[in-house]
Parts: C-alpha cells; structure tokens; sequence
C-alpha cells in the first residue's frame, strides 16, 4: 500500500508540474505573436528611466517604419506589463519575463524577437531603433518579405 501511496503522488506532482508549466506557456503573449509579428520588449526599473523613454520617443517618431516590418511593442515598466499599450496581467508579464529568462534590474534591457520566436537581440540601456530596424532589414525572412 506504500508503493501505491508513493506513485500517486509522484503521479500527482509531475501532473501539478505539467499543467503549471502549460499555464505559464499558454498566459505567454508571445505565443500569439509567432510567425506574425516581431515583438520588441523594453523592460525598465522605472517608467522615468531616461534611456527608456529616450527610445519611447525614438519608436514613436519612426512609428511608420516599426509598423512596416510587423513590430509589436511589448513594455514592462516596474514589473508592470503592456503590449502596444494595453496592460497585460501579472501572469502575462511573469510568463514572458520567465520564457525570455531575464528579470527586470537597475538597467533597461531591450529584446528584439523575430517571427520564429528566437532572440536576435538583446542589450542592457539603450538601442538605437535604426540598429533594430537593420538587424530586421538583414534577416531571411524579411528579405523574402520585402521582395514581395
């Protein structure tokens, strides 16, 4: 009767694990993104953060060419998340954060995601959005994108 015990709870622990772990996995906004859009993520300390807004500005002056190659926004201000704007829930935000393996510290950190859902940038303070835009120009994808 202990062997049974046993097994029902290693049965119930890696079921408990198995469903947290697809929970996390499907409260992940990124996963609607795939294939469809490049998300960029800003993650800051502090919504006031110079470096941030700086690109904030940038992004919204050169909005045109960010539409153009299918960039959505994603924000994560003190633990706070947005996507284009709208709050995300705290589980978004902590799926994200967790699938992108990176927690928000006393520097900006940009990433940029591509359709394939792989990472093709990521840094600490600020990025010059001409130098996202050309890692974008530069990849496969948007090359057969463009020549359409």
């Amino acid at each position: 009767m202990k062997l049974f015990g046993c097994f029902l709870l290693l049965l119930t622990t890696a079921l408990l694990g198995a469903t947290s772990s697809y929970a996390r996995e499907a409260a992940n906004p990124l996963n609607a993104d795939q294939w469809q859009a490049r998300p960029l993520i800003l993650i800051t300390p502090s919504a006031g953060n110079s470096q941030y807004l700086r690109m904030r500005r940038e992004l919204k002056n050169q909005q045109e060419d960010f539409d153009r190659r299918d960039m959505v926004l994603y924000t994560i201000e003190s633990g706070i998340g947005y996507h284009d704007g709208a709050p995300m829930t705290d589980a978004e935000t902590s799926a994200l954060l967790n699938d992108l393996g990176t927690t928000p510290d006393s520097r900006v950190i940009v990433i940029l995601i591509g359709k394939d859902g792989g990472k093709k940038v990521e840094q600490r303070g600020y990025v010059n959005p001409e130098q996202l835009f050309s890692t974008i120009d530069n990849m496969p994808m948007r090359q057969r994108e463009s020549s359409r």
